[in-house]
């Protein structure tokens, strides 16, 4: 197996996976460059604190008797060729944990070899949707080819959504205007009845500085979530 990536790793979850206990695998490198990212230390492979492959499948067996998922986030896992083979080696370290994925919809062909194997399919999905699929070019970098983002994003969904595999989607309700009635309103028929859960923009250490003073205060940031949960007609939000 190639192991080009670097990890963060988070020991013990007990959020990041539904119900379960979980240590967070933060996988380095993205095909997006959202300006309000939280994690651009992983858009690089280079770090002091990151732990390879072996060393997270180390951590993997240690607290084989402690954890009982694991979920794979970033960055973006599927950025990844090599992940169904990790996959495969974390079931082969322990056979009975779960694999939560976290992905941004970019890799629909990744998601359909992940779901054709019995050892590579997750068992839960968190899929993050940005804005309207037809604004994804906003936040693809000048170097990246994707041909049609926005078919790209629905593909992914649509896989989701077939797979039966337990999902949801989330996103964020960013401030300035930024994310709007119009998204939640293309974004609507595409989740159908999957959870949704929006949450408020947090700044901080975001990829680009700029975003980091755009926080509002927290009763602006619930009604306006309100106001797109009456919008999209659901009863699923979430604030965090």
């Amino acid at each position: 197996m190639v192991l080009p990536k670097k990890i963060v790793l988070r020991k013990t979850s007990l959020v990041d996976y539904p119900g379960k206990v979980s240590s967070v695998f933060f996988i380095s490198g993205c095909n997006l460059r959202c300006p309000w990212c939280h994690n651009p230390e992983l858009l690089s492979e280079t770090g002091e604190n990151y732990l390879n492959p072996e060393e997270c499948l180390a951590h993997i067996y240690k607290r084989r008797g402690i954890i009982d998922a694991l979920v794979l986030s970033g960055g973006e896992p599927c950025f990844w060729d090599e992940l169904p083979s990790f996959i495969i080696e974390i079931k082969k370290t322990n056979p009975k944990i779960l694999i939560k994925l976290d992905t941004n919809g970019m890799f629909p062909g990744m998601l359909e070899k992940l779901f054709s194997c019995e050892n590579t399919r997750p068992g839960y999905i968190a899929m993050d949707l940005k804005m309207a699929p037809e604004r994804y070019k906003e936040i693809i970098p000048s170097l990246t080819v994707i041909p049609d983002p926005a078919k790209t994003l629905k593909n992914s969904i649509f896989l989701i959504r077939e797979s039966k595999i337990e999902h949801e989607f989330r996103s964020l309700a960013l401030p300035s205007g930024f994310f709007t009635e119009r998204d939640i309103d293309a974004l609507s028929p595409l989740v159908g009845e999957a959870p949704w859960y929006l949450r408020p923009f947090r700044g901080g250490n975001c990829l680009d500085p700029a975003w980091n003073p755009l926080e509002e205060p927290e009763a602006i940031a619930e009604n306006r979530i309100k106001f797109f949960e009456e919008r999209a007609g659901k009863q699923k939000t979430i604030l965090f």
